[in-house]
């Protein structure tokens, strides 16, 4: 979720490892929207890690992992 109050523009969603992705990824997020990702498979917790990558108004790159 966006919980900024600025438009995020360049979003996207992968993920390393031997896991599926199942996103809506919109490639631009408002204020108070949401991406909804699922990830599925054996042991992700072993091997996956999910990426979500931004830009922020000031052309600022963040990303953000998430280690299962």
């Amino acid at each position: 979720m966006n919980t900024s109050r600025e438009m995020l523009h360049g979003v996207s969603v992968s993920i390393a490892g031997r896991s599926r992705l199942q996103v809506s990824s919109p490639t631009s997020i408002a204020p108070g929207a949401a991406v909804d990702a699922t990830v599925t498979g054996a042991r992700i917790e072993r091997d996956t890690i999910l990426v979500v990558r931004w830009f922020r108004s000031d052309g600022s790159e963040y990303l953000w992992h998430v280690s299962f």
